[in-house]
């Protein structure tokens, strides 16, 4: 049998049930690399390795079927599961069990799949390098001194290192697009309400979106197949469709884009672009253009205030959501209380950790009486004009074409006392999530530093609820470029 680890989560599903191998030996295999490279990579916080064996043999005696039967997936440590802790990488939630699973944990779990484990991530979701997880740091399969990006760092660096078939991952302002890029996988962010959020940890909950992390385009489509839909228990969840049907996301993605044409905002294609990623992003417009596809100039003017809205945005919903943690209702208690109000405040400083404190704060103050109006109503509005950018722009064109992030992926430890620095680093993602869009990650290339090949990047943004011609655009040039696909060699 071929290294099932090495394998897109299409061939290990055709491969199962083709009887080519069996669930249990893919089991094994990923249990095995896991025990062989996570030492090094830091991707997992929890590993269930008794109960997926037990899932692999259930698969494997016919009692367990469907549409991903013994494909073994991760998940990201704030979605939550009966099985283990969902912890958001967080001392306030350290021991933490969820009673009930997240609405996509039941449907992958209904189409076969086995959850192998729990990612690793900046905690609470809050973070753009998996350095602000309070129990452990995540590394770059790529490169082991650099950040794999956050804060679904722990999925995209599992899905780099080969230690599942496809993870999930969550996306408030690029989490799931930026450290796809800088991992050297696929990593898409549905257009908001596509994917419940049912059993989603709340960061912000405007901007919060479940997606897929995968190895190729056509995995992320198949696995966007079973997750995707409408669900009663968020209020949020869109229903879309004729009688909330969906289309088949994998159908038409060899399509081609012959005719389709795809925009180039100026304001992505800034001179702050490291060489190797302009070069890159560059070659992927061209290659396009050969296609068949035509290349439009659009405008998007309001690119540049999207980080400082999203980071009004965010904090103050995370203000809101976070209220709840208080050592009372939910979350760590403090043993060292001399009162209530001392119960409240200790709780909280030592369950939270410095990145969270610091947002909540920007938001408690976005909020507050005498501010509310200057910051978070602007930003509000703010917003509004950005998505207006972007109904404008698809007037034009059918999807756009930029770079995922300015630069491949940093050192660690390199912007942990700058957070504005780091901020940036979601320049290029914050505003797909504050207009709501689906965007999609996937590799276009690699910068030679150090002797390391790190991944590059190319993002496709497309309007709401266009996540087949995104697949299908983001395939054809996957399909055109030996490297997509490749697993780092850790």
């Amino acid at each position: 049998m071929s290294d099932v680890t090495q394998m897109s989560l299409k061939a290990v599903r055709d491969g199962i049930a083709n009887g080519e191998f069996r669930a249990r030996e893919v089991v094994d295999g990923y249990l095995a690399r896991i025990e062989e490279v996570d030492g090094k990579v830091g991707a997992y916080r929890q590993v269930f390795g008794d109960e997926a064996r037990a899932r692999a043999d259930a698969v494997d005696r016919g009692e367990v079927s469907g549409a991903l039967a013994g494909v073994v997936i991760a998940l990201k440590d704030n979605i939550c599961t009966k099985a283990g802790r969902t912890t958001c990488a967080s001392r306030m939630l350290e021991a933490y069990r969820s009673p009930f699973d997240a609405t996509v944990v039941r449907k992958l779990e209904g189409a076969g799949a086995i959850v192998i484990g729990k990612t690793n991530l900046d905690e609470f979701a809050m973070g753009s390098s998996t350095e602000n997880s309070a129990f452990s740091e995540t590394c770059n399969p790529w490169d082991p001194d650099r950040v794999p990006g956050g804060s679904s760092g722990g999925s995209a660096a599992a899905m780099g290192a080969g230690l599942c078939s496809a993870a999930l991952g969550s996306d408030t302002g690029g989490s799931i697009r930026q450290p796809a890029s800088y991992c050297g996988v696929v990593g898409m962010k549905p257009t908001y309400g596509l994917v419940s959020r049912y059993g989603l940890v709340a960061f912000a909950s405007s901007l919060d979106q479940i997606g897929p992390v995968t190895r190729t385009v056509e995995d992320a489509a198949v696995l966007l197949n079973v997750i995707a839909g409408h669900d009663e228990r968020d209020s949020t969840s869109a229903d879309v469709g004729v009688s909330g049907e969906l289309p088949d996301y994998a159908a038409g993605v060899n399509e081609g884009v012959e005719g389709l044409r795809l925009g180039v905002a100026k304001q992505y294609l800034s001179d702050g672009n490291d060489e190797a990623v302009k070069a890159a992003v560059d070659g992927a417009i061209e290659q396009y253009e050969g296609m068949g596809a035509k290349i439009v100039e659009v405008d998007l003017p309001h690119t540049e205030y999207g980080v400082p809205t999203y980071y009004l945005v965010a904090t103050a919903e995370a203000s809101s959501n976070l209220a709840r943690y208080d050592g009372v209702h939910y979350g760590h208690r403090t043993e060292k209380a001399r009162d209530l109000v001392d119960l409240y405040a200790t709780s909280r400083a030592e369950g939270f950790g410095d990145e969270v404190k610091r947002r909540i704060m920007l938001g408690t103050y976005a909020l507050s009486s005498g501010y509310y109006d200057a910051y978070y109503l602007r930003a509000l509005k703010v917003r509004r004009l950005i998505k207006q950018d972007f109904d404008g722009a698809f007037e034009k064109c059918d999807a756009i074409v930029c770079p995922t992030t300015p630069t491949p992926a940093f050192k660690r430890g390199e912007m942990v006392d700058d957070p504005l620095q780091m901020y940036m680093n979601d320049v290029y993602t914050v505003n797909c999530n504050l207009a709501g869009i689906p965007g999609i990650s996937l590799p276009c290339g690699f910068s030679e530093i150090g002797g390391k090949r790190l991944p590059i990047g190319l993002q496709l943004l497309g309007p709401t609820f266009s996540e087949s011609k995104l697949l299908r655009i983001a395939r054809m040039y996957e399909a055109a470029n030996a490297f997509a696909g490749e697993c780092a060699v850790v």
